[in-house]
């Protein structure tokens, strides 16, 4: 373990004398100063290694010490800063504390006291070298996009994604809403050679038949009421590159055929046109929806559905890569209070295990959700439990009473237990209840080696 440094600046021999001994007995590395002066070239200069602390007296020759507090502040905000005090001067330790200071003592201070106030300092030091090398692993790799895991699941699932980025393939990209299937695709498009070519989305959920068809085929001049002029579609803006077509189950079945006509041929025509367009385009494909289901209800097409489906791309949930809440929940908080110019820089302990506690459902998405909320109503330098929707909080308590097993696997497993039985081992209604895919319940069974309690065919 580094051995933490501490810098002490007070005129008084005896209180030097004291707080070396005290500190130094303890393991700490002790520099005394009996200058204010002294004390700044030493913070300005670095030698011998950063400090971690800095015990500063207020009342001081030549220079006092909250005129050191705030050159401190300008040359190293960071270093925290605790306040030496006489009884009789409590207010200058008051102004101290609103100028940036992290505490006071007062004199004459019981080593108790000094001690249990570093004890506090280190922890909140500790946090908040966590939060930094957590930022520091974020910002490394080849991770584009902001695709944030730190989970051997999505490691998996991201090597792949590389690994098929570089074919021309088609590709489809199933889960939840809000598992981050729009960053998977920007990511296929920048390790891909079309990476210099467009990267296009279009969300076929979003929009009418008619207007999903002038924005896919464009138009040209006079092909329907409104249309004043000739307008390229995604399909001739995106030749050479990528098209994204986010929420694909949910087109309907004559723009569906009009797709695969697109894919089958390279070529397609404009809204009133008569001359066909011929374009080379990747198509990437996503959508929340069991398209096997959909095909068998006749929602949507069979030959489609093996043309967009060359390569699959399944994203787990938040639920079922936990490891990832943290690095996630520390990405969105460091985007979140710089852009609100925000000086946190840390998640309390507590308020990280409600995080990791939660299920998610809307995966991602509601993370980020919640930590921007968590961002505006936090007032000092860290997120604290008592600013998360009162639903994480309740889950982590409820959690710590209800068994002794609290691991995340034993959790999981007792819970599609107990949903097995409630629908007497059903397995297409407990995944419905789960919020999980068939395909996924039945890897999660055979996983945690559950065992139905009765012979079924249908199971």
């Amino acid at each position: 373990m580094t051995t933490r440094r501490i810098l002490i600046c007070d005129d008084e021999e005896e209180i030097l004398r004291y707080l070396c001994k005290l500190l130094a007995g303890r393991g700490y590395a002790v520099e005394t100063f009996t200058r204010g002066a002294h004390l700044l070239q030493r913070v300005r200069t670095g030698e011998n290694g950063e400090a971690d602390l800095l015990l500063q007296d207020v009342r001081m020759p030549e220079m006092d010490g909250i005129a050191v507090l705030k050159e401190v502040r300008q040359l190293r905000p960071e270093l925290p800063v605790i306040i030496m005090t006489a009884f009789g001067a409590i207010d200058d330790a008051v102004g101290a504390i609103r100028l940036g200071a992290y505490d006071y003592l007062t004199k004459p201070f019981p080593k108790e006291k000094i001690l249990g106030v570093l004890a506090n300092l280190l922890e909140r030091n500790q946090l908040l070298e966590e939060n930094r090398a957590l930022r520091g692993e974020l910002g490394r790799g080849p991770t584009p996009s902001s695709v944030i895991f730190r989970s051997a699941r999505f490691r998996e699932l991201y090597d792949l994604t590389i690994q098929v980025a570089d074919s021309d393939a088609n590709i489809l990209i199933t889960g939840e809403s809000g598992t981050g299937k729009e960053l998977i695709a920007a990511a296929i498009h920048e390790n891909s050679p079309r990476r210099k070519r467009p990267l296009l989305s279009l969300n076929c959920a979003a929009l009418t038949d008619t207007l999903l068809e002038s924005q896919l085929f464009g138009y040209l001049r006079g092909a329907f009421t409104g249309a004043v002029a000739t307008r390229k579609g995604l399909l001739e803006e995106a030749d050479g590159g990528t098209l994204f077509l986010d929420e694909v189950g949910d087109m309907s079945p004559t723009l569906q055929a009009k797709l695969l006509r697109v894919i089958q041929s390279r070529e397609f025509l404009p809204v009133g046109g008569t001359r066909s367009c011929r374009v080379d385009i990747r198509f990437v494909a996503a959508t929340n929806k069991e398209l096997e289901t959909e095909i068998r209800q006749g929602r949507f097409r069979e030959d489609l559905y093996y043309r967009l489906n060359v390569i699959s791309l399944p994203l787990p949930p938040l639920r079922e890569r936990r490891e990832d809440v943290a690095p996630l929940a520390h990405h969105f908080l460091g985007r979140f209070a710089r852009r609100m110019n925000r000086g946190i820089t840390g998640i309390s302990r507590k308020a990280l295990a409600a995080l990791e506690a939660h299920s998610w459902p809307g995966n991602v998405r509601e993370l980020e959700n919640v930590m921007e909320r968590a961002v505006i109503l936090t007032r000092g330098n860290e997120i604290q439990s008592e600013v998360l929707p009162l639903k994480l909080t309740t889950c982590q308590r409820s959690l710590v009473t209800d068994g002794e097993d609290l691991s995340l696997e034993s959790v999981e497993r007792d819970h599609i237990r107990r949903v097995l039985l409630l629908t007497d081992f059903h397995k297409s209604g407990s995944a419905e209840i789960l919020g999980i895919s068939r395909k996924t319940l039945d890897r999660k069974i055979a996983e945690y080696g559950i065992r139905s309690v009765k012979s079924n065919p249908l199971l």
